[in-house]
Order: structure tokens, then C-alpha cells, then sequence
């Protein structure tokens, strides 16, 4: 399974919805960064994805965007085979 690599905070309803959702397709671990916690990985955030609110889900290394486009992939019938890449 893919590496999943997401910036949230601690208090991000969508950040729980993209995790949930992660985990429901077999997802065990997601490493987190939490931006509320080092505002430097803020900065890092907004220099790699070029957007400024979380959740911001890499799969390996794809950058998915937010819950919206997760969600919109899984509906799509492609985040299973970017998980298992």
C-alpha cells in the first residue's frame, strides 16, 4: 500500500472525514503534520501544494488535494488503485 502523508489540525472536521475514509480502504497508517502544532510546516504546506487549508493528502507522491478530491476519487473508482501503487 502507498505511503499517505496528510497536513491537518487538530480540530479539522474534514481532516477526520479524509482519515476515516483512508482507513475504511485498508489505509493503517497516515503520517500526519499537524500545521496547528509547527507553523513552519504551514509555510512547507503552502509552498508544496500552493493551498492554504487542510486537510492536504499526498499518496505517495501525488498530491490529492483535500477531503473534496479524495472523496471525488473514491466515487471515481480511482483511490483504490492509487493506494495499491
Amino acid at each position: 500500500m502507498a505511503a499517505v502523508k496528510m497536513y491537518s489540525t487538530g480540530v479539522c472536521p474534514f481532516c477526520i472525514m479524509a482519515e476515516r475514509l483512508l482507513h475504511s480502504k485498508g489505509v493503517r497508517e497516515i503520517t500526519k503534520i499537524r500545521v496547528d502544532l509547527e507553523p513552519a510546516k504551514r509555510t512547507e504546506m503552502v509552498e508544496h501544494t500552493g493551498r492554504r487549508t487542510v486537510p492536504q493528502i499526498y499518496i505517495g507522491d501525488t498530491h490529492i488535494g483535500g477531503y473534496q478530491e479524495l472523496a471525488a476519487l473514491d466515487h471515481a473508482g480511482k483511490l483504490d488503485e492509487l493506494l495499491r501503487a
